[in-house]
């Protein structure tokens, strides 16, 4: 049987879906994570060919780098995907999938830029 997780943002304007198995989940602290998150970032990521929206009536993407686009909830202003540019896979913010994922961090990433009100875990 194949995994298939779903997730929205707060007010159901944007749904996806993603079968098969999700990777890990990663928290990032670099200055753009935490400005669009409002903490850490904790992110999954799929195959785009295993990815599909949904609903999209408030979806909009946001080119927040040469290397990265964001997408967000233009109503509720849920922070839901990190797609890289010229690469084959979406990150999916961990806390919009919907129910028990079974998922785990498996790593911290950009730690020097943490802030300075929360100590990341060791190791």
């Amino acid at each position: 049987m194949t995994d298939v997780h779903t997730g929205s943002c707060l007010c159901g304007g944007v749904r996806y879906r993603a079968t098969g198995p999700l990777r890990p989940v990663i928290a990032c602290h670099c200055g753009q994570c935490r400005k669009t998150s409002g903490h850490h970032a904790a992110m999954t990521s799929v195959p785009l060919a295993r990815f599909a929206i949904e609903r999209d009536e408030t979806l909009v993407w946001f080119h927040s780098s040469d290397i990265a686009r964001r997408g967000f909830c233009n109503r509720c202003g849920g922070n839901l995907f990190w797609e890289p540019v010229g690469e084959d896979r979406v990150s999916i913010t961990a806390g919009t999938l919907d129910g028990a994922t079974g998922l785990a961090i498996e790593r911290h990433i950009f730690t020097e830029d943490a802030g300075d009100y929360y100590d990341v875990p060791a190791g």
